[in-house]
């Protein structure tokens, strides 16, 4: 009868000890937490572009006149306004990234036909006009939007010596422009060849300059599609 009482205290005592283990467990285990890597989002509303810079060139911030005078602006919301600079600024609006104007030492002329004659003198020359504005710290941009005018079915020089001033390895390009009727031609292959470290995303954003005043839904669907 002893030896019954005993195996019976026994068999209580271990079943409170695995009762109170159970407890401890449920009292002290972590709600499950899904990490960015496993639901496909990156932390802190950002995308897997990372920081992000709007570099574009416009004739009409190097030409020296007035916007009304310039060939190379477009009247957005009322105001004349660089049609490059017009859609770099819509990219900002999603992306929330800093705008960067290429300026050079050129003083390209402000009437459309000049213009598009001194661009055919300045492809002849293999020209690498002066840059005067410069990117501070490179290093902390990630994806660089890369914005320009379609002359003659190529980038204006001055991409070239944009190109030539900085090494984009390691860095994600997307390439955006304005054109007349040619689209971006070759110039993304052209951008391939000449930073072929980098990451160009060939699915760039084309606009006609006669549509930029209203291409803000156009680049918000393609910004979208590209992961912004």
């Amino acid at each position: 009868m002893k030896n019954f009482k005993k195996i019976a205290s026994l068999f209580f005592v271990a079943m409170a000890m695995v009762s109170l283990c159970a407890c401890g467990g449920s009292d002290t285990k972590n709600p499950t937490t899904t990490t960015s890597e496993e639901s496909g989002e990156v932390a802190n509303g950002q995308t897997e572009y990372g920081n992000v810079l709007i570099a574009y060139f416009t004739a009409a911030e190097n030409s020296g006149v007035d916007a009304v005078a310039s060939a190379s602006y477009s009247t957005v919301d009322g105001e004349a306004v660089g049609r490059l600079r017009a859609i770099a600024d819509m990219i900002q609006d999603t992306t929330g990234g800093e705008v960067f104007s290429i300026r050079t030492s050129v003083v390209y002329p402000a009437d459309g036909g000049e213009l598009i004659d001194y661009a055919a003198e300045e492809q002849e020359e293999n020209a690498r006009p002066e840059l005067t504005s410069h990117i501070e710290d490179l290093a902390q941009y990630n994806t660089i939007f890369v914005g320009y005018p379609n002359w003659w079915g190529d980038m204006p020089m001055a991409l070239y010596s944009f190109f030539d001033e900085y090494d984009f390895s390691g860095k994600t390009i997307i390439p955006f422009n304005v054109h007349n009727g040619s689209g971006l031609s070759r110039t993304i292959e052209t951008i391939q060849e000449l930073e072929p470290n980098a990451t160009v995303i060939e699915d760039g954003f084309t606009i006609s300059e006669d549509d930029v005043e209203n291409a803000g839904e156009n680049v918000s669907t393609w910004l979208n599609e590209l992961g912004f």
